[in-house]
């Protein structure tokens, strides 16, 4: 399959808490010039690979953060860039003999609402657009009752994120049967990717998905992977569907994604920012 979608654009509001620790619990930063020169070195690593560090604490045996992301970003990537050059750096300015950092993390996804607020706005799309008054609502949703299990070596996580996806032009494709095959077609491009979908609904021009990742996967690969498959099963088993609304893509080259967890980023940054 030729991808249609290699790039996008996004609006987008990625944040995530993470923590690691010490290799063995040492107490490397119980002194406070070494916990200062850590931020230090931490917020450095963060600028030069484009990620924004809302926020930072250190302690004396493990170090806790909020970055904002770009879609293109991996937490995978991201953690392993910060604790390998963190422990370089921490080795040559501050003497801190290798290894610095035990294997492993813990990685939760955070945003302006929780993620059961979340659950519910897409829940209620029916309503929110007028459609429920309708005799056949043209809406398809879908609740996962026994959410897919994700797992990473050496990491705990919780990474979800509130996707949104147009069609083109916002034209008015779907109805509730074809939203029923293009969602049951997304779970299954979800498992083979490695990615799960806990929510979708579909109305004619929109869908709202929630996700959970893991963190080897950026939120571009996973939407990318949907809209491309998405745009590959409607032309080869609907491809009236286009042509009667006069366009030649199915999506607008565009998404939205938010992350969203159980805390939101304000209430993490505020503890984080509060002294010891």
């Amino acid at each position: 399959m030729q991808p249609t979608y290699t790039t996008i654009n996004w609006a987008y509001q990625l944040h995530y808490y993470l923590s690691f620790r010490t290799h063995r619990r040492r107490a490397h930063f119980a002194d406070q010039v070494c916990a200062e020169k850590l931020a230090e070195i931490v917020a450095e690593i963060c600028q030069r690979h484009d990620y924004q560090l809302l926020e930072s604490k250190t302690h004396t045996d493990h170090f806790r953060c909020l970055l904002s992301l770009r879609p293109e970003h991996d937490l995978s990537t991201v953690i392993g860039k910060i604790k390998a050059n963190s422990a370089r750096e921490c080795g040559l300015q501050i003497g801190i003999a290798s290894p610095l950092w035990a294997r492993g993390y813990l990685a939760r996804s955070v945003g302006r609402v929780s993620v059961s607020t979340v659950k519910q706005y897409i829940e209620h799309q029916a309503e929110h657009h007028g459609y429920s008054k309708r005799h056949r609502p043209p809406v398809y949703r879908y609740r996962a009752e026994h959410p897919s299990e994700l797992s990473a070596a050496h990491s705990i996580f919780d990474l979800n994120h509130h996707l949104v996806v147009s069609t083109r032009y916002r034209a008015s494709v779907f109805d509730s049967m074809l939203g029923k095959e293009l969602g049951e077609y997304w779970l299954r491009v979800a498992t083979k990717y490695g990615f799960a979908i806990d929510r979708i609904t579909v109305v004619p021009d929109h869908a709202h998905l929630l996700l959970r990742t893991a963190p080897k996967l950026s939120v571009e690969t996973c939407v990318l992977a949907l809209m491309n498959n998405g745009e590959y099963f409607i032309r080869q088993n609907y491809p009236l569907a286009l042509t009667n609304e006069r366009i030649n893509q199915l999506w607008q080259p565009s998404a939205y994604a938010g992350a969203c967890g159980e805390v939101s980023t304000a209430l993490v940054k505020a503890w984080l920012s509060a002294p010891l």
